[in-house]
């Protein structure tokens, strides 16, 4: 009765979500145009309501084929730095939970197709390096946000674990990020240049940490078979 009970609430969870994306996506042009600015101006447009809006559109992004990058920008010109990264934070802990649970619920049967065969990969990093493991992941914004959070559904990582590491591994990007959108009115300042060279050393660090943990992959499966 308890499982029964459990899978229908699931079901009807996934349903209120999906008809939200369906309204945002549907009353949105931002989302057809895909620009901070067009963001900026479509979260500004519900007054006192945009902070829950832009957490709510931040939550139900891994439902969805819109870049974070894009709305986390958006979000530093509406909030500023500060707010703005707060914001951004609560709503991407909130999806990632989402996804994290998504994939806890419904399988690997659908969590394979959404990301593509990395099924086995994530669950023997994480089975070898738990926490770690999905914080370096965090730190790696070439690693997909949403790919990490399914991937660890997957696996036998406690949520409480999953979910510190992701606070902790994301506030780096999602600063750089909100400081580039407060900064994009002038974008000849000095934080605004600081914003773009720490993107950059980012991607460099990103860059090598992905390939270190391929290769370290391969090694463990190679070794594995042998």
């Amino acid at each position: 009765m308890h499982k029964i009970s459990k899978k229908y609430i699931s079901i009807a969870l996934m349903a209120i979500i999906i008809v939200l994306v369906m309204y945002l996506c549907k009353s949105s042009r931002a989302l057809e145009n895909c620009t901070p600015q067009s963001m900026k101006n479509y979260i500004s447009s519900f007054g006192m309501l945009a902070p829950i809006i832009y957490i709510i559109m931040f939550t139900i992004i891994p439902l969805t084929l819109f870049p974070d990058a894009v709305l986390a920008i958006a979000g530093g010109m509406i909030f500023g730095v500060g707010i703005g990264t707060l914001y951004t934070i609560i709503g991407a802990v909130c999806g990632g939970t989402l996804s994290f649970f998504i994939s806890r619920i419904f399988g690997r049967g659908l969590v394979e197709k959404l990301i593509k065969g990395k099924a086995e990969w994530f669950e023997d990093g994480i089975e070898k390096k738990g926490f770690l493991f999905i914080l370096i992941l965090r730190l790696v914004p070439l690693v997909p946000f949403d790919v990490i959070s399914y991937g660890a559904g997957l696996s036998k990582i406690k949520y409480k674990d999953f979910v510190l590491a992701t606070f902790v591994g994301i506030i780096p990007g999602v600063w750089v990020y909100a400081n580039l959108g407060d900064k994009s009115g002038n974008i000849f300042s000095l934080e605004f240049f600081g914003a773009v060279l720490i993107l950059v050393l980012l991607m460099i660090f990103s860059y090598f940490m992905k390939k270190k943990i391929s290769v370290k992959g391969l090694k463990s499966k190679v070794n594995g078979e042998n």
